[in-house]
This record gives C-alpha cells, sequence and structure tokens, in this order.
C-alpha cells in the first residue's frame, strides 16, 4: 500500500502544502493539499485517503476538533502538526486520536519517515500480522477488544471508542497477558521515538484507560504498575 498511498495534507500555510506536496511526489506518494476543515471534508468524500496530515493551528475549525470528528466514525491514520511541542499539546492530539504528533519546525524527511512507519503498521493490523495466530478478540474482566474492528465493548455490547494510541497500548498488554511491559516497550508499540517525554505521555495513557475501563486509579485491577518496572493486565484474559 506505501508505495501508491493517498495522502492529505491539511494546513493553512500555502508554502507548507507546497514543500510537503512535492516531496510526497518524489517520494512515490499521491498528495492533495488543503487549507481548512471544509476543504478537507469534500476532499475525503470525494477520494479514498491513506493518511492525513492535519495541522493544529487552522483558521476556522481547528486540527483538535477536526481530528476528534474524523475518529468518531474511522480509523484514517492521523499525523498532527503544530508550531507547539509541549507534552500537554501531544498528549491532547493523542488523545484525540492522533496517531503521531510532530512539532513544528520539522524536516519532510522526518515527516516522511513517520508516514511510512503508522502506514506500515496499518498495513500490519489490518493483515493481522501484529495478533497471535487466529485471535480476533481479547475478553478481559467485562470487557472485549476486538483487534478487527478496533473496537472496546463492556458486557452489555455497548462500544467505547478508543484512540489508535489507546488502541495499540491496551493490544499490546492484553498480548502481553500477565507479564510487564516497560515503558520504553509501550512507547514502541505507541509508534512514538521521543523518549522521557513520550514516557511520561504513556503514563497520561494509561491512566485515560484506566478511566475507560471503570479501573479504580488508587488501586487499579485491571491495569497494575510495576513501580520501576511498568504495567501489566491483573485480570485473566482470554481470547477467541
Amino acid at each position: 500500500m506505501s508505495a501508491n498511498a493517498h495522502i492529505l495534507v491539511v494546513d493553512d500555510d500555502v508554502e507548507i502544502r507546497s514543500l510537503l506536496a512535492d516531496y510526497l511526489r518524489q517520494n512515490g506518494y499521491r498528495a492533495t493539499t488543503v487549507a481548512d476543515g471544509v476543504a478537507m471534508r469534500k476532499s475525503m468524500a470525494r477520494e479514498h485517503i491513506d493518511l492525513l496530515v492535519l495541522d493544529i493551528m487552522l483558521r476556522g475549525e481547528d486540527g483538535l476538533s477536526l481530528c476528534r470528528a474524523v475518529r468518531q466514525d474511522s480509523d484514517l491514520p492521523i499525523v498532527m502538526l503544530t508550531a507547539r511541542g509541549d507534552a500537554v499539546d501531544k498528549i491532547v492530539g493523542f488523545e484525540m486520536g492522533a496517531d503521531d504528533y510532530l512539532a513544528k519546525p520539522f524536516s519532510p524527511r522526518e515527516l516522511l519517515v513517520r508516514i511510512k512507519s503508522i502506514l506500515r503498521r496499518a498495513e500490519r493490523q489490518s493483515g493481522g500480522t501484529l495478533r497471535a495466530p487466529n485471535v480476533q478478540r481479547y475478553h478481559f474482566d467485562a470487557w472485549t477488544l476486538d483487534l478487527v474492528t478496533r473496537n472496546l465493548s463492556d458486557a452489555d455490547g455497548v462500544i467505547v471508542p478508543l484512540s489508535g494510541v489507546q488502541f495499540r497500548l491496551l493490544s499490546r498488554l492484553l498480548a502481553a497477558r500477565q507479564r510487564v511491559l516497560s515503558r520504553t516497550q509501550l512507547t514502541e508499540s505507541a509508534g512514538d521515538r521521543s523518549g522521557d517525554a513520550f514516557h511520561r505521555t504513556i503514563d497520561v495513557c494509561i491512566s485515560r484507560l484506566r478511566q475507560i475501563l471503570h479501573d479504580d486509579a488508587r488501586e487499579p485491577r485491571i491495569i497494575k504498575t510495576i513501580y520501576g518496572e511498568g504495567y501489566l493486565i491483573g485480570v485473566e484474559v482470554t481470547s477467541s
């Protein structure tokens, strides 16, 4: 898929749009660029898009709102761009459903590396090679995580939305069963390579997952913290 993937770039800076379009095309991708959310939605309705590069600071509807709207009904990979690079902005972007995050200024080459990594991961997930053979769902406590649809559902079958990062962290933890995973291992699962700053983001994402799972943060049962080591699933996990 990567060789002919269609990338949609949403940025209100005409120079960045032109630069990225040229660079992506030179590297074998189809590239469409638009300036705002209205044009983004029209483009997505008109053509198949494989990955969205989305600036946060847009005129009109901002990139975080657009990211959240896309994520409500799509697993489309999303890379967020922003002029601000602090951990809080990064956490918010991931919570809205972004798959990766790049602070301006950045090199087109760095963006290309991120895009290739995300597309490879999406391709592996769609082909089922990231999960154990024949495993389509994990069942734990009163929850089910479907690895095909990427849906989390409760005991009544009600679907609870997860961001891309939340899905990857939870599926990695469930695959490990009761084995401890370090923050570094979870960082690699989430697709980021930014060291200590993202380790803190992992902690926040784990906290959000506990809220979603109604897991008491003071005495968590489902996702346990092993101090100095990492995290593990503390309840029985079965698969189907």
